[in-house]
């Protein structure tokens, strides 16, 4: 799978543990995300990232900062993506399964890395239930 990763200042450390983890299972990863803690602004990094989604060119995103909010707000403002912000492995199991999420928003300020990979896992190894959900998903988009 080709994945695309974007964080701000509050979050390098976890883009650094998952890219690892996503190479180390064989994914591409395509790298917008900051390496330094030094104040910057997350749309900057969640919008090639929700860009690449809605292209076609990344299968999935993945999007980091503080809250996980302000990214996912940025990139829920692209057509055909659907960023779900995820506190739990749990929460992001249902991202997929119910809504067919093809971005994870992940909170750095509010998990720790190894929950951030194990959500990341979890999303990108679930598959969308459709049936009764698919009616819901088309009505995400206006």
């Amino acid at each position: 799978m080709k994945i695309s990763i974007g964080n701000d200042h509050a979050a390098p450390d976890y883009k650094k543990a998952i890219v690892e983890m996503l190479v180390a299972k064989g994914h591409q990863v395509i790298n917008y995300g900051s390496d330094s803690t030094d104040s910057v602004d997350y749309p900057d990094f969640g919008h090639p990232v929700a860009t690449d989604v809605s292209d076609g060119k990344a299968d999935f995103g993945i999007i980091i900062c503080g809250s996980g909010n302000g990214i996912a707000m940025t990139a829920n403002k692209h057509q055909k993506v659907r960023a779900a912000l995820c506190w739990m492995k749990e929460i992001a199991i249902l991202a997929r399964q119910h809504n067919d999420a093809n971005i994870i928003s992940i909170p750095a300020r509010y998990t720790s890395i190894q929950q951030a990979v194990e959500m990341v896992d979890a999303f990108l190894n679930t598959e969308f239930e459709g049936g009764r959900h698919q009616n819901r998903v088309n009505k995400i988009s206006c």
